[in-house]
């Protein structure tokens, strides 16, 4: 909700339909925007020592969520997409940060709850950092790809929004051949990560495949 705002240059349909800024008007949207927010909090608080979890866990998963968030996740890196529009000085490692920080860390969050709250080793979570760090990266990689390579129809938002902005992105700084090989190599690197755990962590080898390969 948040980052599709007008106010923060976002987008005024997703998924082929008008955002909800767009159809219920900004203030609602922020509200329900922090209303979802304090959810995310709410939910395993309440919910996770129900289904015996211990507390300690599901402590870890509460603060991870709040990392995710904060000045270091989602927000810094927001902020820092909006400081970098338009600047002719923005470079890979720019880049890399913005997508860490904006996109990565909200997946390390999900992947690496569900890890923590059945009981994975320190090892096992690490080895979940990895993986989300990497389809977090490919999944923006594979989205600024399709910004200059799909419809708008395609994608179900509008195509072209990155250069209109004249936002950094992967095939601007790259070329087109050097962002598909850089989303090869984040998915490779995914399913690298997973390799101590056999057929069972295919459904993650899924899905960093699709974030690579997805049409829209």
């Amino acid at each position: 909700l948040f980052v599709f705002l007008g106010l923060t240059r976002g987008l005024g349909r997703r998924r082929g339909k008008p955002t909800n800024h767009v159809v219920y008007g900004e203030d609602t949207a922020i509200l329900a925007g922090d209303a979802l927010l304090s959810e995310a909090f709410r939910h395993p608080a309440a919910e996770l020592p129900k289904l015996g979890v211990p507390a300690e866990a599901a402590l870890e998963v509460i603060v991870r969520l709040g990392d995710a968030v904060g000045a270091f996740g989602l927000v810094g890196g927001q902020i820092k997409d909006l400081e970098c529009e338009g600047r002719s000085d923005v470079d890979l490692d720019d880049l890399r940060w913005i997508h860490t920080y904006k996109t990565a860390v909200l997946l390390k969050a999900s992947v690496t709850a569900g890890a923590i709250v059945a009981g994975a080793s320190p090892e096992d979570v690490k080895n979940m950092e990895v993986y989300a760090d990497s389809i977090g990266l490919a999944f923006q990689v594979a989205d600024d790809i399709l910004d200059v390579t799909a419809t708008s129809e395609e994608l179900g938002k509008t195509a072209g929004k990155d250069q209109d902005q004249d936002k950094a992105t992967y095939p601007k700084l790259m070329g087109l051949d050097g962002a598909r090989a850089e989303a090869k190599r984040l998915m490779d690197q995914a399913i690298d990560s997973l390799s101590s755990y056999g057929e069972e962590a295919e459904p993650l080898r899924a899905i960093a495949r699709y974030i690579v390969e997805r049409k829209n």
